[in-house]
């Protein structure tokens, strides 16, 4: 499948020049523009190339850690299970966590629970 990376290059862009920084929080769950990535890095969907991501810590107002989240119910250690966040089971591609700029953020979904919370965090730690 071809990418349009010249499209994404024009709505990444107008993020960096227009976009604002969020106010978010560890444990939120957000629409994110992750774009277009380049081999089997996690890609957005959609127009915006946006995907729902879980803060797993922030640094700044500038910068956070955010993971990926997938409804894909694949069998992979990598992929763990959140529970339904908004009306689907979803899971975390803890292998796809990346550092994003805020001004990536869109919308605010649900905030993840202490308890499966401190499960992703057990899960990353156990990945390193």
């Amino acid at each position: 499948m071809a990418k349009d990376f010249d499209k994404w290059n024009i709505q990444k862009k107008g993020i960096h020049d227009i976009g604002e920084n969020k106010f978010y929080h560890p444990r939120d769950i957000w629409w994110c523009t992750l774009g277009v990535n380049i081999g089997f890095e996690q890609d957005g969907s959609g127009e915006d190339h946006e995907r729902p991501v879980l803060i797993l810590r922030g640094f700044s107002k500038q910068v956070c850690l955010a993971i990926p989240l997938t409804t894909s119910t694949k069998k992979n250690p990598y992929h763990v299970p959140l529970g339904i966040i908004g009306e689907r089971e979803s899971f975390a591609i803890i292998s796809q966590i990346r550092l994003i700029d805020t001004k990536r953020l869109s919308n605010k979904i649900d905030v993840l629970d202490i308890d499966r919370f401190e499960a992703i965090k057990k899960a990353v730690k156990d990945l390193l």
